[in-house]
């Protein structure tokens, strides 16, 4: 049985293969070396009553996940997943690397990663190219969904947000304002907290305000991001992956058009693609 695992920060998304058949598949939390030690990813695995029972019987683990960024991280993920599926081999990438094979398979391109947070890079076909744009969600992942997060609240606490949308995500959230600054500065995983509007947003992105802040947010990613790595690596076809990509689909095609690029793929779950890749 082999295991294929994407993790955000927020989800991991889990499919279990036996001879090329999904045979289980789950949903956890988030792993992100960065914010979970090894025994809150073991209470995590072990909540999962799918992965306790089909422990031993799995033989190969490629994790990819937000967060397993430099050796150290993905030697000690590798070895907590080691401990609790005790009989597998597992391999521990990032979820960039995740994000290439799935849009690129072995082929050249450059990835758009629009999810919990946001990166991109040229893939050679084996790895993604090094670069300085992963700064996490305090000072980089613009266009992301804890970025658009961040966005929304800050209008909120600084009164700046249309009176009909405020009113709503006081209905929705409960909201105040010691509440939201307890959680975000003294609480742990606040990049989960700011993540979680973005459903708010998707559901009144045909507002002025919340339209405005898109377009905003994603015209800032390409210059950050994108336009730096095309013009790098001119006539590369260009793939995005992750749920922000694909649920603000038409108006990061906008943002592309705007810059004169056209988008080969936009993939909203990779872990369809990296199952089909790694099961064959």
């Amino acid at each position: 049985m082999i295991a294929v695992v994407y993790s955000g920060s927020r989800t991991a998304f889990w499919k279990l293969t036996q001879n090329g058949q999904v045979v289980a598949h789950c949903n956890t939390a988030g792993i992100n070396p960065c914010f979970v030690d090894p025994k809150t990813v073991l209470q995590i695995l072990n909540k999962k009553i799918v992965l306790v029972n089909n422990a031993e019987n799995i033989k190969k683990i490629y994790f990819f996940a937000a967060g397993a960024t430099s050796a150290d991280r993905k030697e000690e993920l590798a070895e907590t997943l080691s401990s609790f599926f005790r009989y597998s081999k597992v391999v521990v990438e990032n979820d960039l690397f995740g994000a290439a094979k799935a849009a690129c398979y072995d082929k050249p391109g450059i990835v758009g990663m629009l999810g919990s947070g946001s990166h991109c890079a040229y893939f050679d076909g084996k790895k993604p190219e090094k670069n300085n744009f992963g700064l996490g969600y305090i000072l980089g992942d613009e266009g992301s969904s804890n970025y658009f997060g961040k966005m929304l609240l800050k209008s909120f606490l600084s009164k700046k947000l249309p009176k009909d949308l405020e009113t709503k995500l006081v209905r929705n959230y409960n909201l105040e304002r010691p509440q939201v600054l307890e959680r975000i500065y003294n609480k742990p995983q606040a990049n989960i907290f700011l993540t979680s509007f973005f459903d708010f947003i998707t559901q009144n992105m045909k507002h002025e305000f919340i339209m405005k802040m898109i377009d905003d947010g994603l015209e800032k990613y390409f210059q950050l991001y994108v336009l730096p790595t095309v013009e790098k690596h001119p006539g590369e076809e260009l793939h995005f992956v992750g749920k922000v990509a694909a649920e603000l689909e038409e108006r990061l095609q906008l943002t592309a058009q705007r810059h004169q690029l056209m988008i080969k793929t936009i993939i909203k779950e990779p872990i369809l693609n990296l199952l089909k890749h790694y099961t064959n």
